[in-house]
């Protein structure tokens, strides 16, 4: 069996616990800072959900360029400006500054983020990778356990200053760690055109982005639902996250040994019964199943999802299939955030879940009638990533 545990993989995998704990610290907490600042929930979805759609326009530039000129210097780059614009969140002093910080935010996401899923693609063994895919997405599993409850900690008990400040901390060790990570990709010399985006795995891009809406919602307004039940919100994603990493090792060995489609059409029905079971709740029962049953769905779905789009790739193009896949979730998320921010400003949470149930449904409904299809008549092939000479430090 080929080796998955190596030093590289290792190093990037805890980087990536270190980034996104930096980054879901900010989760449920930033809302409340919006309308702390005096913000209505339309403006509250409307900064979420620029963050996202600011990286949704960098992604496919980012892809076509790691192609070319490989994955470090984005990467490097990425995080650096990442850490900065954290950094500037403890200066902002209106809404408008504030969604004008989360556009250059996401900038900073989309060219780090894109680099990184990419150079770890590189490093996992075809044969391996719905279990290297489930394993290194179990780092930001962690980090949707720690971030949430922390940056909810910090700023009762301390401030959001110096939720600030730890965050920067926390992104700033991610950097440290990807600086001495060997990436097995050569940079491609000569005149070459720059691909922006791979057609190959849209139709289940389509169906990343139908589901991502859904996470929008969950990740926006989750902890002003707690809030208005009287709930902890820290508890949801820390449930959520427990449920995710227990599922995800386990669902992406499946995925390698039956293939994608066995994983996620029945993860993808399990998260539409997450959510309609969150908008009947009430208390804190009804809460936590809610939380358990999307961990197991949405935590299955996505690494499975990721796994199809780069198996369905050529190999000189997995920077721009990871871009699209990300590029998808993006504009899902950020969408996702402002609809559902102008479903709850007219009508109530229960609306906003039962629609965000119905957009997996279609996520449901496009994959089973086109990406399941193409994966089928894909069969078994694997794509081998592992000859190709390593990129200097």
């Amino acid at each position: 069996m080929e080796r998955l545990w190596t030093k590289s993989f290792i190093f990037m995998s805890v980087g990536m616990l270190f980034l996104f704990i930096g980054f879901y610290s900010l989760m449920p907490t930033l809302p409340l800072f919006i309308q702390q600042m005096g913000g209505n929930e339309m403006q509250v979805g409307l900064a979420m959900g620029a963050f996202m759609l600011s990286a949704v326009i960098f992604r496919p530039i980012v892809g076509g360029l790691l192609d070319r000129f490989g994955r470090r210097p984005f990467i490097v780059w990425g995080l650096l400006f990442f850490t900065v614009a954290l950094y500037m969140y403890d200066w902002v002093g209106g809404i408008i500054v504030l969604i004008g910080l989360r556009i250059l935010h996401g900038m900073s996401w989309a060219v780090s983020t894109t680099a990184i899923f990419t150079s770890v693609t590189d490093m996992i063994p075809s044969s391996r990778r719905g279990e290297g895919m489930g394993w290194f997405t179990t780092a930001m599993t962690l980090a949707m356990a720690v971030g949430p409850v922390l940056g909810i900690w910090v700023t009762q008990n301390l401030s959001y200053h110096a939720l600030f400040l730890i965050a920067v901390g926390f992104s700033a060790a991610a950097l440290l760690l990807t600086l001495s990570v060997k990436m097995p990709f050569q940079p491609q010399s000569g005149i070459r055109k720059i691909e922006l985006f791979e057609s190959s795995g849209l139709p289940v891009n389509i169906s990343v982005f139908f589901l991502t809406i859904a996470y929008g919602g969950i990740t926006t307004f989750v902890p002003l639902f707690a809030n208005s039940i009287q709930v902890n919100s820290g508890t949801f994603f820390l449930v959520y996250a427990a449920a995710l990493a227990l599922t995800r090792p386990i669902a992406g060995k499946l995925s390698d040994r039956n293939g994608e489609r066995v994983v996620i059409v029945p993860a993808l029905v399990i998260t539409m019964i997450a959510l309609i079971t969150l908008s009947f709740s009430t208390g804190w029962l009804g809460f936590l199943i809610s939380a358990v049953l999307y961990g197991i769905g949405f935590g299955s779905a996505q690494p499975a999802l990721q796994a199809a789009t780069i198996r369905l790739a050529r190999p000189d193009r997995k920077g721009a299939a990871n871009a699209s896949f990300l590029t998808a979730t993006d504009l899902g998320i950020g969408l996702g955030a402002i609809l559902l921010g102008w479903v709850s400003q007219y009508t109530s949470y229960q609306v906003l879940f039962t629609v965000s149930a119905v957009s997996v449904g279609f996520s449901l409904l496009l994959f089973t009638f086109f990406a399941k299809r193409m994966l089928k008549n894909e069969g078994t092939t694997t794509l081998n990533t592992n000859s190709l000479p390593s990129e200097s430090k």
